[in-house]
């Protein structure tokens, strides 16, 4: 082995390591993903439950003006339901969540599946049930 092959090895090697410290570093906990999927079904709620009230003329105007309101003040009971549903699989340099979500028989439940990695969030399953 030359030289130059040596240093290329020692090169690979050294930024091998600095990945995998840097992605066990940024490996999100389950504090984070919970933050991160309160603020996605927040939103998912405001803007498919709340900006169609076409569909929803049982509910009074002033209800369906209040709901983007409401929805906020639900985060809290949101978060909980989330980390009860939520298994975090650690893996050191990722995570991979799964989230049963079911509320109640009136309302679909969901399943997602999400990895986490370098404090970022990626939805690779969205199935409702």
């Amino acid at each position: 082995m030359n030289v130059l092959q040596k240093v290329t090895t020692i090169a690979g090697g050294v930024i091998v390591v600095i990945l995998g410290a840097s992605m066990a570093m940024t490996n999100p906990g389950k504090g984070a993903y919970e933050k991160y999927a309160v603020g996605r079904l927040t939103k998912y709620l405001k803007e498919e439950v709340c900006s169609e009230p076409s569909k929803r003329e049982d509910v009074p105007k002033f209800l369906q003006r209040q709901c983007p309101k409401l929805i906020d003040g639900l985060r809290p009971p949101i978060q909980t339901v989330i980390s009860q549903t939520t298994q975090r699989r650690n893996f050191v340099f990722f995570s991979i969540y799964r989230t049963d979500l079911d509320v109640g028989s009136s309302l679909p439940a969901y399943k997602f599946g999400t990895v986490g990695v370098f404090d970022k969030f990626y939805v690779y399953q969205a199935d409702e049930l």
